[in-house]
């Protein structure tokens, strides 16, 4: 049940990242939001890099394939596409793109791990991602011949593939490495590639956008929350659960998302909402849950 809760956490953490991602868009680039994102994560997680850099080196040296692999994935390219993603796409089409995510993450799983998925759990995935489709089109189906398709659509549609393949990769983690100093390397690793990228392409250096509040406390949630904490929660309940399983979870987002613009924005609560939250914790409860506590 421990893994359960932090996946929950976890999750609830990261549906503020697509918010604040989306509200700050116009004041900061994509490139700049992550970079400065990941830079201010390597600092907090300097203590481990430095006095554990003979452990991370090793580590790094025994399967620095992989690791590479894995930092550009979670780190440099998921966040980052993301981010361009939602400056010209509706929250509404990102929280639908993403609702597929654990189906990529089911068939990537086949084709990698040769994980077989059963019907129950196929049902449940079913379940829950109705349940999500009721919630992005507020109880109406007919709503999605409304929504129109942007280059941001792409972005989303890549950052979950990503996000997927990184997940199923999980499996492939060091084994020596404890989930924290596997993100603080992954972290290094991955902010040191973005750093190409953004030296290359960002069209300014400038840091006034700090002198923004909004821009400013929203980094700093970020680099808390979504970034240090959720990578971590994901990371250790994934090594000690399945992909497939952690995967199902991120069809919360848009119950959290809904219950902080809740409390957050003074938008209402409809019966839609109920209704889809029902199909989504009855989706995971069939299919992660159900076999577990039946036996």
């Amino acid at each position: 049940m421990k893994y359960y809760i932090l996946l929950l956490l976890g999750v609830a953490f990261w549906s503020g990242n697509y918010v604040l991602g989306r509200f700050v868009s116009s004041d900061i680039e994509p490139l700049q939001l992550a970079f400065y994102r990941w830079i201010l994560v390597c600092l907090i997680l300097s203590p481990i890099l430095i006095f554990k850099y003979k452990k991370l080196y090793l580590a790094f040296k025994k399967s620095p394939k992989i690791l590479i692999l894995q930092s550009a994935l979670g780190i440099t390219a998921f966040n980052t596409f993301l981010y361009y993603g939602v400056q010209t796409t509706t929250a509404t089409n990102a929280l639908l793109i993403n609702s597929c995510t654990p189906m990529i993450i089911v068939l990537i799983s086949f084709i990698i791990l040769n994980t077989s998925i059963s019907k129950t759990q196929l049902f449940g995935i079913f379940l829950s991602t109705l349940g999500v489709l009721f919630l992005v089109l507020k109880g109406d189906f007919v709503n999605i011949f409304e929504l129109k398709t942007t280059i941001g659509d792409l972005w989303i549609i890549m950052s979950s593939f990503i996000w997927a393949l990184y997940t199923v990769l999980l499996k492939f983690k060091t084994n020596n490495l404890e989930p924290f100093e596997f993100f603080a390397l992954t972290t290094f690793i991955g902010t040191a590639i973005l750093s190409i990228p953004f030296f290359i392409f960002s069209s300014t250096f400038s840091l006034a956008f700090v002198e923004k509040s909004e821009v400013l406390y929203s980094l700093m949630y970020i680099v808390i929350f979504p970034s240090i904490l959720s990578f971590y929660f994901w990371n250790i309940s994934t090594s000690k659960l399945t992909a497939n399983v952690t995967g199902q979870f991120t069809h919360f987002m848009p119950v959290f998302g809904s219950i902080f613009a809740y409390f957050l924005l003074d938008e209402t609560l409809q019966f839609y909402h109920l209704t889809g939250f029902l199909l989504i914790i009855s989706g995971i409860y069939v299919s992660v849950l159900f076999k577990k506590l039946k036996n």
